[in-house]
């Protein structure tokens, strides 16, 4: 049973990377519209003033929490094929965390593009986590 344990654990951390990984390349892709419609401060260069390490490693421990967290859900469900697992991810993206996201846009007044691109990366986040969680 310690085993079983041990390897859920690295599933959740290998879930949590690889939606980091997403995000690097999803951001790369939006940049120049996201950094338009988020409202982050940029220095001379164009670039973010907070470009240090610090919003990754808050990014990573909440995408850490995320996938743990969706793990449970997966595991408490019953959900155990990649597929399954897949939809569960999706729908956690897609009807969770984007409709927050969109609520927190709607309050603060920030545009509908940036909810697309923010929710988008978390349907697709959580979409791959889930199979990533079910895989093993």
């Amino acid at each position: 049973m310690e085993g079983w344990k041990q390897m859920e654990f690295v599933n959740v951390i290998v879930a949590a990377a690889v939606a980091f990984g997403l995000g690097a390349v999803w951001y790369m892709a939006f940049s120049k519209p996201w950094l338009e419609v988020s409202g982050v401060a940029r220095g001379p260069d164009g670039r973010p003033v907070n470009a240090g390490a610090r919003p990754f490693v808050i990014g990573f421990i909440a995408i850490l929490l995320v996938a743990g967290m969706m793990r449970h859900l997966l595991a408490s469900a019953g959900l155990e094929s990649v597929a399954s697992g897949t939809l569960a991810g999706f729908g956690v993206g897609a009807f969770l965390i984007t409709p927050w996201i969109a609520l927190n846009a709607g309050y603060t007044g920030r545009p509908a593009l940036l909810v697309a691109i923010d929710g988008g990366y978390a349907t697709l986040a959580c979409t791959v986590m889930g199979a990533v969680l079910t895989l093993f």
